[in-house]
């Protein structure tokens, strides 16, 4: 019998769906506070996005963690997605993959605490989101399949390019009135 590689093609597009959706949320992130297109983009609009961007990014990661599950060409226990170390399958660098996602959530659920965990402390956390996306560059790079293709290392190279220059872009712009601690929008 013919293995079905239906899985193995699940797991390696949603990895990739996931990495996408999570870099533009970094990215969205970051407009919320640098608004580098001026009142033209308004910020609730854009803190909608980013969370709906790091929404999507996290259900693409559920479908990646369960199609890896599945899939039979590479043995994945279940508690291997949930447990950094437990992959035969190159652990380390799925270590790193299963801690960046288990952080995210975290992230992800501070939307909602924001009241109760205090601005200043919401802040802090968020600041974790760049050693995330870094973690899931590692774990991208070190465990993709496809991660020496041309292709593959474009998507991971552009990544990565426009975290840099949206990052140095906020660093260098100057801080806007509203910008002075204050938060921007509680929900």
């Amino acid at each position: 019998m013919k293995h079905d590689p239906t899985f193995w093609i699940l797991a390696r597009a949603s990895g990739l769906t996931a990495y996408i959706l999570l870099t533009l949320s970094v990215l969205a992130g970051i407009v919320v506070k640098s608004r580098p297109f001026g009142s033209r983009v308004r910020q609730p609009a854009a803190i909608d996005t980013h969370r709906t961007l790091a929404a999507l990014g996290l259900g693409a990661l559920v479908i990646h963690a369960t199609a890896l599950v599945l899939d039979k060409t590479v043995p994945m226990p279940v508690s291997a997605v949930f447990i950094p170390g437990l992959s035969h399958y190159r652990p380390g660098s799925v270590a790193i993959g299963v801690l960046t996602a288990e952080l995210m959530v975290i992230v992800y659920a501070s939307f909602s605490q924001r009241r109760r965990i205090g601005f200043k402390n919401w802040r802090r956390l968020h600041w974790l989101t760049y050693a995330l996306f870094a973690g899931g560059t590692a774990h991208g790079l070190l465990s993709g399949s496809d991660s020496r293709r041309a292709w593959a290392l474009a998507i991971y190279l552009g990544a990565i390019a426009s975290v840099a220059a949206a990052t140095t872009w906020r660093a260098l712009a100057p801080l806007t009135q509203g910008e002075q601690n204050v938060p921007s929008r509680d929900r």
